[in-house]
């Protein structure tokens, strides 16, 4: 009986994957092995790796099992794929995004050859990240545009019989908090940048990412506006300057005399992400707020704040920079000001004395 083996990195230690249809009486040799375990995300027995493996285990094994090793082929990433992202003008972290989700789809395949990848192999991989890697439905559908974006756009052909169906899309509620529960937020922070960047995110509704790449002359005081860049969609849009907002940005400016972008760790170089998330974590801690609070649940905050105070749907989905009235809607099923003023059809009825029967 004959076994396939393989060399594989697991868990950043070198083994050896036995392969082999199910056999009992092959499982049963296996066990015998010094140091073998089941992986039960791979589907295969592995064993301790050493120099001379093959021979020892033919050794061992003569006349009952027979091991042949198997050398990997290594897919290279195609480096049409992201020449081809470049020149149809995505956005940088989409580059990103994709080419995360399609170099996990390489490393699936990592023994077969590209161009030999069928359309069941690809099905079986989009079900492997459901069923094994529980993939949320936005990471479902990011894998899938990166493995239809390299078929499609890349070598031009349809793949559209390859995929199982597009999972349906969660009706999440997003997390809001209260004006309350914000100005208390905005209170913990003392570091004049820290405060600008936090204050600013929240004044304008602005993703993490257009945060970090605003530039100095995308803050228009004259025009009380703040130009957003490429954001999500590849999209330039305009969003509010608050008053508030622009006497800090005037101080912080003073102060720190940036460079190039607004807000940098040093000269030139653009303020750190995960600093700014962790700023916003202490301030909530210290704000005794129990939600879990993001930089994202800023932005959603800001909008049914907005839609609280009376300001039309259609204004916020520009302010947001929402493709789709569809995608701001969600923000009327979290606020609840409006739902109060909305009186009911039988209180407009004159009805007289309400009597009662006994």
């Amino acid at each position: 009986m004959l076994i396939e083996t393989r060399i594989y990195m697991i868990r950043n230690e070198k083994r050896i994957a036995l392969l082999f249809d199910y056999n009992k009486n092959i499982i049963t040799l296996v066990k015998q092995i010094e140091g073998r375990k089941w992986s039960a995300s791979n589907k295969f027995w592995h064993i301790p790796f050493t120099e001379n493996f093959l021979e020892n285990l033919n050794n061992r094994f003569h006349g009952t099992l027979e091991f042949r090793e198997i050398k990997p082929i290594k897919n290279q990433f195609p480096p049409e794929y992201i020449e081809t992202l470049k020149l149809k003008n995505y956005s940088v972290p989409t580059i990103k995004t994709y080419r995360l989700h399609f170099q996990r789809f390489l490393k699936y395949y990592q023994n077969t050859k590209l161009e030999a990848i069928t359309h069941e192999q690809i099905r079986k991989y989009l079900l492997y990240l459901v069923e094994e890697k529980k993939y949320s439905t936005s990471a479902q559908n990011q894998a899938i545009n990166s493995i239809k974006f390299y078929y499609e756009k890349v070598l031009g052909k349809s793949v559209e019989k390859y995929y199982v169906p597009r999972p349906r899309k969660e009706k999440k509620l997003p997390e809001v908090l209260s004006e309350e529960e914000v100005t208390k937020i905005l209170k913990q922070i003392k570091n004049l940048k820290h405060k600008c960047i936090i204050y600013l995110i929240y004044s304008a509704g602005l993703r993490l990412t257009e945060v970090v790449h605003l530039k100095i002359s995308d803050i228009q005081s004259d025009r009380k506006q703040i130009f957003i860049r490429s954001a999500k969609g590849n999209k330039d849009r305009y969003a509010i300057l608050s008053d508030t907002i622009l006497e800090l940005l005037r101080e912080y400016y003073k102060r720190y005399k940036p460079q190039k972008w607004l807000f940098e760790s040093s000269a030139e170089i653009q303020y750190s992400k995960r600093k700014i998330q962790r700023t916003l974590k202490e301030a909530v801690e210290k704000a005794g707020v129990i939600k879990k609070a993001t930089i994202h649940t800023l932005r959603h905050s800001f909008a049914t704040h907005l839609l609280e105070h009376g300001t039309d749907l259609r204004y916020i989905q520009e302010l947001l920079g929402h493709k789709s009235s569809k995608t701001t809607e969600i923000y009327t099923h979290v606020t609840h000001a409006a739902k109060n003023k909305i009186v009911s059809p039988l209180d407009n009825l004159d009805l007289g004395n309400k009597e009662i029967d006994e």
